[in-house]
């Protein structure tokens, strides 16, 4: 078989030329382009860090710390923004509507993205399209609290309780279709409890009426808990978590006590809206990685029992596609619709 004929060198020289420059063309341009992309972030520049939480709690608390020392590592103003109200929809509907520039963040517990589009009906994102991850910020149990004038000292006797009282007693929850409510449920529909769900618009709320009385047992995230029970007024029964906290080391898990599939921990991350440039991302990345591996920020965290942890952004996307397909299984053997 005849071989193919060599182009002649001239040819050759002029084919090797013109792919050099054009490589040097797509390397010019794509200089260009970077240089006409502003250093983030630009010095002065306010970066906001929305909570869908009132003022005043435990993630409000930890996203403050964590602003603080963002704004000393990356040397703007970082501030946080309470937009409560409505089981966290507005405050994520604000940072999705943001300009995709690095200077709208969301702090966020992990039902926003796993458990609210599939328990709200009136949630209209998505969050595997219209959220940017960034980093995990933290990690912790809800805890098991009951009220004083419950004369209950583990998970066996509150059962008991509340059956030798049914429809008396109630149970508050962050809000509906949070894991507050959705642990609420699962407890009561195993258990075989009749209760009733009483619906908060945060922990703040439902604190209050807890701490009253008004509301006999909660699921609360683990710093209100270690708060609300210093003041007597309430105990705690049993961790919402895979093992028991090394922060709460005497308060068994739900499973230790007979209740299954009650043992998800908890965890907030730091979102922004959809289509972040990479870089921006990669910048706040490091910022948050830094920040949280503080000393202070670990303590800071560890006294409210949770653990200060950062992620890459790809970690805290397969996390939050985890969560959301096991809340979700929970969500329809409960038979849960939305609302």
């Amino acid at each position: 078989m005849a071989g193919r004929r060599a182009a002649p060198r001239g040819l050759q020289c002029a084919g090797i030329a013109r792919r050099r420059v054009l490589a040097w063309l797509a390397g010019a341009g794509a200089f260009a382009a970077l240089a006409q992309t502003p250093a983030f972030p630009e010095k002065g520049r306010t970066i906001r860090i929305v909570l869908g939480l009132a003022a005043g709690g435990a993630s409000d608390a930890q996203a403050r710390f964590v602003a603080s020392k963002l704004t000393e590592v990356l040397q703007t103003p970082v501030i946080v923004e309470n937009r409560p109200g409505a089981s966290f929809i507005l405050a994520t509907e604000e940072v999705i509507r943001a300009a995709p520039d690095g200077y709208t963040l969301m702090y966020a517990p992990s039902s926003v993205v796993a458990q609210n589009p599939q328990t709200l009906a009136q949630v209209r994102y998505d969050p595997f399209m219209d959220l940017t991850p960034i980093s995990l910020g933290a990690r912790g149990p809800l805890v098991l609290t009951v009220h004083a004038s419950v004369p209950a000292k583990n998970v066996q006797e509150l059962v008991a309780y509340i059956k030798a009282n049914p429809g008396k007693l109630g149970y508050a929850s962050f809000g509906t279709g949070t894991s507050s409510h959705i642990y609420g449920e699962a407890f009561a529909r195993q258990a075989g409890l009749d209760v009733v769900h009483v619906p908060y618009k945060g922990g703040a709320d439902a604190a209050k009426d807890f701490l009253a009385g008004r509301v006999q047992y909660y699921f609360d995230a683990a710093p209100n808990a270690i708060q609300n029970a210093a003041t007597g007024k309430v105990r705690m029964l049993a961790v919402a978590a895979p093992r028991r906290s090394p922060m709460l080391p005497d308060v068994p898990t739900m499973t230790e006590q007979g209740v299954r599939d009650l043992d998800m921990a908890s965890w907030l991350g730091f979102y922004g809206p959809a289509r972040m440039p990479g870089p921006v991302v990669a910048r706040l990345n490091a910022a948050l990685t830094q920040v949280l591996a503080m000393p202070a920020t670990r303590e800071f965290f560890r006294q409210g029992a949770y653990e200060a942890e950062a992620s890459s952004p790809q970690q805290l996307a397969e996390l939050t596609r985890t969560t959301y397909d096991q809340w979700g299984d929970i969500i329809r053997r409960l038979g849960l619709t939305k609302q």
